[in-house]
């Protein structure tokens, strides 16, 4: 890989042109977005164009109304009363385990208890690595991630290595910012005891083909961690079909409330795990020196939860669930397909990741010539897009690729033509800015 940089970082060609304008009809349906209305702050800031989804999704109306209606007509502590408002918010929190179960196709009547709400992403990942790896890791044992992870997938493995003394073990992506098979049959082997893995890098927009990876780990007897964060709220997941051990994702990129997250574990794997955090809740019983555990998932759900965010999460799940995966995918596809064609056609532009829009889930990363991506960003905002910029918490994977930092710019189903166009209007004020 020459230079650790991605083929995809380049201007496109005029093939490519020529390939992304035979969409030009799939890409015109873009022109509006049905969907906007159904989220207040996009229907109230037609100024705004929304393209960091990728960070933090925005709210539908009706995941703002589950979460006001939870306060204002089941406000009790769940699981922890006897009187009707404390068994009302029991009952929702079940609803919402058991359709979070669903969602991730599951069979909700045995697999239901599985289901462990955290605040994020972040925790889940975590949980896992605090108190899943000391039972499998010892000194030499092996940790097996990827260069692309998210901070949030890279540190904990860190630290758990250095606690087990165990060597932490990095794939790394092809030219077209894949990981294949023979890197992966290179990196895990017979000392490797977890992989863990990002399903959907937030940076080159890839998706890993993790069902492989897991079933190369399991022939080593190693748990497979899938980091569900990027790809749960774009397409659909099905944890038994992926045969992994764990994954995990965050409610704040699925259109839910932040500080609600989702771990799923195999329930031997779980039960078998002692407690990431203790005290309220999470107990069947305590003396003055000795404390049992109550059984999985309230043994990780340690102290009050935020029974309104899960309930708003249960909601959020029916509204993906209505817009429908096979619409929320052609729509995304159909962005990323316009943005990186008109992107193509900047000759200042430097984008970075696969040369085949059909490899990016919802994820456009690229550079401005010369001008640093905080520059970009913040005079973007002046004109009312709102991008990221920086490393991404990905900076294994971007000293990698020869970068300190890239712009990225993120879509969900809400956004339409319009966004793209403001985008491209304020990168041409950006160059003339710099280079006017």
């Amino acid at each position: 890989m020459a230079n650790r940089t991605l083929q995809g970082e380049h201007m496109l060609t005029e093939a490519g042109r020529v390939e992304w304008g035979s969409r030009n009809a799939r890409a015109s349906a873009l022109a509006h977005s049905p969907y906007k209305r159904d989220f207040p702050l996009l229907a109230t800031r037609p100024d705004l164009a929304f393209l960091d989804s990728a960070a933090t999704a925005q709210r539908p109306a009706v995941v703002l109304e589950a979460q006001k209606r939870f306060y204002e007509t089941m406000n009790a502590n769940a699981l922890r009363g006897l009187y009707q408002l404390s068994v009302e918010a029991t009952e929702a929190i079940n609803a919402a385990r058991a359709h979070v179960a669903r969602f991730l196709g599951l069979d909700e009547r045995k697999d239901v208890r599985d289901i462990v709400f955290c605040r994020n992403t972040s925790e889940a990942l975590n949980l896992v690595a605090y108190s899943f790896a000391p039972t499998v890791l010892g000194p030499g044992d092996e940790v097996c991630i990827t260069v692309m992870e998210h901070h949030s997938n890279l540190i904990p493995w860190q630290q758990a290595c250095r606690a087990a003394g165990a060597k932490l073990v990095y794939m790394y992506p092809n030219e077209q910012g894949i990981i294949d098979e023979e890197e992966m049959r290179a990196k895990i082997g017979p000392r490797t005891k977890i992989v863990s893995c990002v399903h959907v890098s937030n940076v080159l927009g890839v998706a890993n083909d993790v069902k492989l990876m897991g079933a190369i780990a399991h022939e080593f007897d190693a748990a497979m961690i899938v980091d569900g964060a990027q790809s749960a709220p774009h397409f659909p997941v099905d944890v038994t079909d992926l045969d992994c051990d764990f994954f995990a994702f965050s409610g704040h990129k699925a259109f839910g409330p932040m500080g609600i997250g989702v771990l799923w574990g195999r329930h031997e794997l779980l039960d078998a795990m002692p407690p990431f955090l203790t005290g309220g809740e999470m107990i069947d019983s305590v003396t003055e020196q000795t404390a049992t555990w109550a059984p999985v998932p309230e043994k990780f759900e340690a102290g009050t939860q935020d029974a309104a965010g899960i309930y708003a999460l249960d909601a959020a799940l029916t509204y993906i669930e209505s817009v429908g995966f096979e619409a929320i995918q052609a729509r995304e596809r159909a962005l990323v397909n316009q943005c990186m064609r008109r992107l193509g056609e900047l000759d200042f532009i430097r984008l970075i990741g696969p040369d085949d829009p059909e490899a990016h889930h919802g994820v456009v990363s690229f550079n401005v010539c010369t001008v640093h991506p905080h520059d970009v960003a913040s005079i973007l905002d002046m004109d009312g897009v709102a991008i990221r910029a920086g490393h991404h918490c990905a900076q294994p994977l971007l000293d990698f690729l020869g970068i300190d930092s890239c712009c990225r710019v993120s879509f969900a189903f809400y956004n339409d033509s319009s966004d793209i166009d403001r985008l491209i209007d304020g990168l041409n004020h950006v160059w003339s800015m710099f280079h006017g």
